[in-house]
C-alpha cells in the first residue's frame, strides 16, 4: 500500500483539506466542553456542554464519510468498513472533552486564533487539533474506499468525552465492543509513548483537631498538580509574624492573620524543579509555633509528604528499568468540618502495588493521629516497543522527521492505558522552538503549530496504511 506514489497522494490530499481541519477545529473549539457531572441528564452523563461538543464531532465524521454510532452520549466512534468487518478493526481515539479555561488568556480561548503559524485556543493539542486530524486520517481513507480500494482491516476513529476528569466513557465502551487489534491515541508527544506508570490517589484526614491555633488551610486546586499557592487562617497577631522566603503575612481581621504560601507548581507526573508551597507553609506554621497540639501533627506530616517528591521520606519509594522512580506530591489541603485534610497523588512503576502504597501510608497516617484512604487506583500499563505495531509507527515518525526514534516511558496517563495493545503518539513536538506567546496545553493562550500539526496528519495517514499491512 505505501509506496512513493502513495505518499505524494497523501501530501497533496493534505494540501487540499487543511483549511477545512483548521475549520473543524474552530468548530470544536468553540465547544466549553468542560464535565460538569452536576447538569447530566440521560444520553449527557458528563453534562451538556461535553455532550454538544461529542454531537459535533459525529456530525463531523458523518460528514468525512464515517459510519458514526453514539455510544449513550458517553462517547462515539467513527468506522470506514474493512474485508475484517467490524469485530477486527484498528483505532485511534482522541477526546473532545477539555480542562476549564482558566485564567490569564490575551487570545479568546473558545475560538482558533491563527498567529505566526501558530493555533491558538482551548483544546488545540489537548485534544480537539489531534482529535480532528484523526477524522481527516479516516477521511483519506473513506475517500479511496469509496473508489473502490477497500482497506483489509476496519478503521474506527473513537470520540472520546470524558478523558480529563477520569476517561469513565472507555470502560463503559469496552463493556460493549471488542478490543482492537491495536489503537493509538494522538495525546501525547512523539515519537511514540509505550508505557504509563500506575496512578494512585488517596487522602489523609485528621481528627477535629482544627481551631486552637490554626482555623483554616487552604491550598491547591486539584490532587494531580503540585500546590503553588497555599494559605493558614491562623490566632495570631499579623504585626508580630515575620515573613519569609515564599511567605507573606496580612492581618485578616481582630486577632486573626493570614499566611500566604507561594511556591512553584506543575504536574504532579513531573515534580523536577517545582516547590511545593503546602511544604512551605506547613515549614513556617511550625517554626514559629502556629500550631496546637493536634494541629501540628498534621503539619508535621505535611512535612514528611513534601520532603521529597520521590516517596523517599514517606517511606513508599520505588523504582524499575522501565519507569524510574515512583513520584508522590501533596496537592490539595483543605478544612472540612474542624478536620484537615490532605490529598496525595502517586505515579508509581512496576516495582510496587497500589496495595503496598495504601499500607504504608495508612501507618504514616497513623503515626500523625490521621486516616488514610485510597481514593483510586489504576495499574502500570506497558507495551513491549519491539512489536511491529509500535516499529511501524516509529519508522513512520523517523522517515517524516529525519531523526532517530525511540519510544519511551511516561507518568502521565492517556486512553492507551486501557487498552491491551495500545500506544500513544503525537502530535506534540516537544524540542520544537516556540514564541513566548504561545502557551502549552492546560494553560492560558494554549497553542500549536500549523506545520507540526500537517506533519503529523501526513504521519498518522501513512503510519495507518502500514498497519494496515500487518498480519495482525
Amino acid at each position: 500500500m505505501v509506496n512513493e506514489q502513495f505518499k505524494k497522494d497523501v501530501d497533496t490530499f493534505v494540501d487540499e483539506v487543511w483549511e477545512d481541519v483548521v475549520a473543524d477545529i474552530d468548530r470544536l473549539v468553540r465547544h466549553e466542553s468542560v464535565e460538569d457531572l452536576a447538569a447530566a441528564e440521560p444520553g449527557k452523563p458528563w453534562g451538556p456542554a461535553s455532550n454538544a461538543a461529542l454531537v459535533e464531532a459525529e456530525r463531523m465524521a458523518e460528514r468525512l464519510g464515517l459510519q458514526v454510532t453514539d455510544v449513550d452520549g458517553r462517547l462515539g466512534f467513527g468506522d470506514v468498513p474493512g474485508a475484517s468487518g467490524p469485530e477486527r478493526y484498528l483505532a485511534t481515539i482522541a477526546h473532545t472533552d477539555i480542562v476549564p479555561v482558566g485564567l490569564g488568556w490575551s487570545y479568546p480561548a473558545l475560538e482558533v486564533t491563527r498567529r505566526e503559524g501558530y493555533l491558538i485556543g482551548r483544546g488545540v493539542q489537548d485534544d480537539k487539533g489531534p482529535f480532528v486530524l484523526s477524522l481527516y486520517a479516516a477521511h483519506f481513507f473513506a475517500r479511496r474506499a469509496a473508489a473502490g480500494e477497500e482497506l483489509p482491516y476496519t478503521l474506527r476513529c473513537i470520540i472520546g468525552n470524558n478523558e480529563e476528569t477520569g476517561m469513565g466513557d472507555v470502560p463503559y465502551y469496552l463493556e460493549r465492543y471488542p478490543e482492537p487489534l491495536f489503537c493509538f491515541s494522538p495525546d501525547a508527544d512523539f515519537p511514540l509513548i509505550c508505557g504509563e506508570k500506575g496512578l494512585y490517589q488517596g487522602r489523609f484526614t485528621s481528627g477535629e483537631v482544627a481551631g486552637e491555633k490554626v482555623v483554616e488551610l487552604d491550598g491547591g486546586t486539584v490532587p494531580n498538580a503540585i500546590c503553588g499557592r497555599a494559605t493558614a487562617l491562623v490566632r495570631a497577631d499579623a504585626a508580630t509574624l515575620p515573613e519569609g522566603d515564599r511567605i507573606e503575612v496580612e492581618p485578616a481581621g481582630e486577632g486573626l492573620a493570614r499566611v500566604v504560601a507561594t511556591g512553584i507548581g506543575g504536574h504532579a507526573s513531573m515534580p523536577e524543579g517545582t516547590v511545593n508551597a503546602i511544604g512551605v507553609l506547613a515549614r513556617y506554621l511550625l517554626a514559629h509555633d502556629l500550631a496546637g497540639e493536634g494541629e501540628r501533627s498534621f503539619l508535621e506530616l505535611l512535612v514528611t509528604l513534601t520532603e521529597d517528591a520521590y516517596g523517599r521520606a514517606s517511606g513508599i519509594a520505588a523504582t524499575d528499568d522501565k519507569f524510574g522512580d515512583l513520584t508522590c506530591v501533596a496537592g490539595v489541603v483543605r478544612t472540612e468540618g474542624g478536620r484537615f485534610t490532605q490529598t496525595v497523588d502517586c505515579r508509581y512503576p512496576t516495582t510496587t502495588t497500589d496495595a503496598a502504597i495504601t499500607a504504608r501510608l495508612e501507618e504514616l497516617g497513623a503515626e500523625r493521629g490521621c486516616a488514610f484512604e485510597q481514593l483510586s487506583s489504576d495499574a502500570p500499563f506497558y507495551q513491549s516497543p519491539d512489536g511491529p505495531e509500535i516499529q511501524a509507527l516509529l519508522a513512520t515518525y523517523a522517515e517524516y522527521s529525519g531523526e532517530p526514534a525511540e519510544a519511551y516511558t511516561i507518568g502521565g496517563g492517556t486512553y492507551a492505558r486501557h487498552f491491551a495493545r495500545a500506544c500513544a503518539f503525537g502530535p506534540n513536538v516537544t524540542d520544537e522552538e516556540r514564541p513566548a506567546w504561545a502557551g502549552i496545553e492546560h494553560g492560558p493562550d494554549e497553542a500549536i503549530s500549523e506545520e507540526s500539526l500537517r506533519q503529523a496528519l501526513r504521519i498518522y495517514i501513512v503510519a495507518i496504511a502500514r498497519l494496515m499491512e500487518l498480519d495482525l
